[in-house]
């Protein structure tokens, strides 16, 4: 029997695949072995080919020189001009997003005159399209001797001519799409809505929701400058329900329109809570606040599906009444120029602040915070501890004060994930010292249970040696010590902490904590959140499996993961994504993890502390967490915030 071999298109074909679903470590693996092969049998086209989708993943990496580099090999190597000019579209929009104009300029030279000999089909509109929002990139940018607007217009349009001539009715929506944006960036609105209402009309008779979004969207902009609110706010509403409707399916978009998350799926959502927020309309102030909180909680959902590049979650309705009537919830979300905070009360209104500092400020001050606490100076890092709670924090005292809450739960946005709020400082005290505290990425992913005391066990693994290249954690055994003296306990350390240990005592008894003590790093990729046992990695898309090991009903979770040593990535905004993921994913009902490396020994002991304060029946999690951390701010050896401050629960604080 023949044995067929893998070709060149097959395994590109299974690369580009695993790129499209995040696992860019196996995606490189793969398209590396069809450049091989490929270069082995002389096929230039599936040379370019492979170097093209290796471009991408080294853009997708945030390695633009090493994508560049591709795109020019691929460029170089391509047989025809069609995959010759496709290569070099790529790689002039990565020029222009490193700002390298002298270099864009040539290059536009050499696409502008080549892409009119080619034939007026499919693949020849999507690069003149491509081409036109580069050109128009430039233009915004004054780069001399590039297209005028007027040229761009003609290139769109002639675009849009061969479409319709094509019968391709998903291309012509696309292309009027586009023809109504570039109006819009020049302020002839009327123009732009009549264009850009056509091509969602297309779009919708298509059934492309991946399409019809952005012209949706696009209304709602054009709308708002034409100061048609309320319209506005509909047409906003539209693109962000269609694009929730879309979840999964965001992954099989068409590559040539692949976007970027970041750059045309949460802007979306922050435009329309902006827009929410600011309603002129007193009548309606209350209704529209609990819609941006619905936009809100819909945005961190969005988040943590691309963050997993698949639509996993379990959603549930949001009644924080009946959760906690002592918690109020903050949902801050960063604006360009503003940071808006919705306050939630137990049985009130929604309360809503609007605070004027720019995202570059606030984003400044928290990297300078965590900067500063992790250094372990002596108070150098009090000025931002103190500017971010008169940001966030201070507008919200009295309706805190007044209404007795005593938990705070945070549902952060952005890089305030990267913080720990108990962290910040009125001037007397810091937060942590007037509040339990909590995160949660969305309360539609709570399950409300209270914490069950009885029948308290933990399954303990962590490792005290060196492996894998990371250091010894020294006092790992003291801190397993110290919960032993609180809570019976299973303990797998060093060589016995491996996968396959874990999983057998999870399927052999039930342990309502499951505590690893190892290294670990939360990541806004998830193909690189991690943590490390004796031998492997466990990666956050296996720690459900890991963790669903008990014979006992799914409804049984586990009520508390505890990931101590582990850290966000450093000057990564969004790396605290990785630790909402690690929670998500691990279907515990209770997260508690560190936002950066902390001290063996006073790791141990706020951990003993914890578990006896856990054991106390009149108080929840949070509060059990607050007091340990309050027992090591009293202590001298460790009233550094450095030593304290990290520890953040996420999920159910009850």
């Amino acid at each position: 029997m023949q044995i067929l071999q893998p070709k060149p298109l097959g395994l590109r074909n299974l690369g580009n695949s695993l790129r499209l679903v995040g696992d860019l470590e196996k995606a490189e693996e793969v398209l590396n072995a069809s450049l091989i092969l490929a270069q082995k049998l002389q096929l230039p086209s599936d040379i370019s080919s492979a170097l093209l989708v290796l471009g991408n993943i080294a853009y997708t990496n945030q390695q633009p020189e090493s994508a560049l580099i591709f795109y020019q090999q691929a460029a170089n190597i391509a047989p025809s001009q069609s995959d010759r000019i496709n290569a070099q579209l790529n790689q002039l929009s990565l020029l222009i997003d490193l700002e390298k104009w002298v270099n864009a300029r040539l290059l536009v030279s050499k696409i502008q005159p080549s892409l009119t000999k080619l034939p007026p089909n499919r693949t020849t509109i999507y690069a003149q399209l491509n081409l036109a929002q580069s050109l128009t990139r430039l233009h915004q940018a004054n780069v001399s001797q590039t297209a005028d607007m007027a040229t761009i217009a003609e290139l769109i349009a002639t675009s849009h001519k061969q479409a319709k001539k094509l019968g391709d009715k998903r291309l012509e929506a696309y292309a009027l799409g586009k023809l109504g944006r570039l109006y819009e960036q020049t302020q002839q609105l009327e123009n732009a809505q009549k264009l850009t209402e056509k091509a969602l009309m297309l779009a919708q008779a298509m059934n492309s929701p991946e399409i019809s979004y952005r012209w949706q969207w696009q209304l709602g902009r054009i709308l708002k400058k034409r100061r048609d609110i309320k319209s506005a706010i509909a047409a906003y509403q539209q693109s962000v329900s269609t694009l929730q409707s879309l979840r999964s399916d965001l992954l099989a978009v068409e590559s040539d329109i692949q976007f970027s998350f970041r750059d045309s799926v949460e802007p979306v959502y922050r435009e329309l809570v902006a827009l929410l927020v600011h309603s002129e309309s007193s009548e309606s102030s209350q209704e529209h606040l609990l819609q941006a909180r619905e936009v809100v909680e819909s945005l961190q959902l969005a988040e943590l599906e691309n963050f997993f590049r698949e639509a996993c979650l379990d959603i549930k309705p949001a009644e924080i009444d009946r959760i906690d009537t002592q918690a109020a919830v903050i949902y801050p979300i960063i604006l360009k120029n503003n940071l808006e905070v919705i306050l939630s009360l137990p049985q009130q209104p929604l309360h809503h602040y609007t605070i004027a500092v720019s995202q570059q400020k606030l984003e400044t001050t928290v990297e300078k915070l965590r900067q500063n606490l992790v250094i372990r100076t002596r108070y150098s890092f009090m000025p931002f501890s103190k500017q971010l709670y008169d940001w966030l924090i201070r507008p919200l005292e009295k309706e805190l004060a007044s209404s007795g809450v005593k938990t705070l739960v945070l549902v952060p946005d952005g890089v305030l994930r990267n913080i720990p709020i108990g962290v910040l400082h009125d001037g007397d005290q810091y937060l942590l010292e007037k509040y339990s505290i909590a995160f949660t990425p969305s309360l539609k992913l709570l399950p409300p249970h209270k914490l069950q005391q009885n029948n308290f066990k933990v399954l303990g693994a962590g490792l005290s040696e060196a492996r894998q290249g990371f250091s010894p954690l020294e006092f790992v055994e003291e801190e397993f010590k110290k919960i032993k003296l609180g809570v019976p306990s299973t303990v797998l350390l060093n060589e016995e902490f491996t996968r396959k240990n874990v999983e057998s005592n999870l399927r052999s008894d039930f342990y309502p904590i499951v505590h690893i003590a190892t290294h670990g790093q939360f990541s806004s990729k998830a193909i690189e959140t991690f943590i490390l046992t004796w031998n492997d990695r466990i990666r956050i898309n296996d720690l459900d499996n890991l963790l669903y090991q008990s014979k006992l009903p799914k409804h049984q979770a586990i009520e508390l993961l505890v990931l101590s040593a582990c850290e966000t990535a450093v000057g990564d905004n969004h790396a605290a994504l990785g630790l909402a993921g690690m929670a998500v994913k691990a279907g515990a009902r209770s997260t508690l993890a560190t936002l950066w490396p902390v001290n063996d020994e006073s790791t141990a002991n706020l951990m003993g502390q914890f578990y006896q304060q856990l054991s106390n029946t009149k108080q929840n999690k949070a509060e059990a967490l607050r007091k340990s951390q309050l027992f090591l701010l009293k202590d001298p050896n460790y009233e550094h915030p450095l030593y304290w401050a990290p520890y953040v629960l996420v999920g159910n604080w009850l």
